[in-house]
């Protein structure tokens, strides 16, 4: 009985060999890109590391009671950084109720409101180039405008006004980007059950956008708390041995706004008053303030991470 047989395959050519070659470099220079990357990112955590540990050894010790209620002092035993917390605290609530709201406003009309044309491509231009701008310059702007210009002084409400402007591009771009996520569904069933804008913009946007919304609001809150360069540029003091003014009161109307006028210190320029002495042990507390004010960031990082994931397992039941 005859087989039958099937056809041969071609012999290989020269373009072949060549096209084989070709990709076989490209993936040598792939895996030689990869390993360069290790390499740096393993030399960057290294380092890394290595101050965050000489940070933590250094001032993990002096982290106690009496360091988290006590005022500064001439004496690096008996300092403390009460004034300088509650003064990050107040700066902090300024900075949010300011730079949130106003950012997702901005970022809502921007994606969904705001006309297509040579304006808005301008507004979205500088808004993107502000989220790299140098700190600096906020305070620069903040001393300017709000110190000289205004008359309003050297206070907290003032150093929230500046921190919101810092992070006001943040938010800004994280409410766009996460509309932009929405699957475009989502809109158009909406609207073909007959809701209008509004109703689509109020009852299924924003619902949808709320996790990303509020983990950029958070994140540019943990960068606003770390941040020296425009808080000094406004005259923040580098000593203060007393507490602003209480918000809340004992008398009607239980709220008292008198704080926001009130001088101010922060974690950082407290840090940055005690590295400057000569003194051993005020760099220790100085150290202990850096583990302080790390474990603040890294709180407010983990309270995006854990809200994201809570809103979303909400929003998706």
């Amino acid at each position: 009985m005859a087989t039958v047989k099937g056809p041969k395959a071609a012999p290989a050519t020269k373009t072949d060999a060549s096209a084989f070659e070709a990709v076989r470099k490209a993936n040598q220079k792939d895996i030689f890109f990869a390993l360069g990357g290790l390499l740096v990112m393993a030399i960057a955590m290294t380092l890394l590391l290595t101050l965050i540990g000489d940070l933590l050894v250094r001032g993990l010790g002096a982290i106690d009671g009496n360091f988290l209620t006590s005022f500064p002092s001439r004496n690096p035993e008996d300092a403390g950084i009460l004034s300088a917390l509650v003064g990050s605290l107040l700066v902090m609530v300024v900075t949010g109720l300011l730079a949130v709201p106003l950012g997702v406003a901005a970022g809502l009309y921007l994606e969904e409101y705001a006309k297509k044309g040579w304006l808005s491509n301008i507004i979205e231009i500088n808004v993107a180039n502000l989220a790299g701008v140098p700190s600096i310059i906020y305070g620069l702007l903040a001393l300017g405008l709000f110190v000289y210009g205004l008359g309003l002084g050297k206070t907290i409400l003032v150093a929230g006004m500046t921190l919101a402007l810092l992070i006001l591009p943040i938010v800004i771009v994280s409410t766009r980007e996460a509309v932009r996520s929405i699957p475009p569904i989502i809109k158009e069933g909406a609207y073909g059950i007959g809701a209008d804008q509004w109703q689509v913009m109020w009852h299924y946007i924003i619902p949808a956008a709320k996790p990303g919304i509020m983990t950029g609001a958070i994140v540019g809150l943990s960068r606003a708390i770390g941040e020296t360069a425009p808080i000094i540029t406004i005259g923040a003091l580098t000593f203060i041995a007393f507490l602003p003014s209480a918000p809340v009161t004992g008398d009607f109307p239980f709220i008292s706004f008198a704080w926001l006028n009130d001088s101010f210190t922060v974690l950082p320029i407290q840090m940055f008053n005690w590295t400057s002495r000569p003194q051993e042990g005020f760099h220790i507390i100085a150290a202990a303030t850096g583990v302080t004010l790390m474990a603040l960031t890294l709180s407010l990082n983990g309270l995006a991470i854990w809200v994201r994931f809570r809103l979303r397992r909400g929003y998706r039941n």
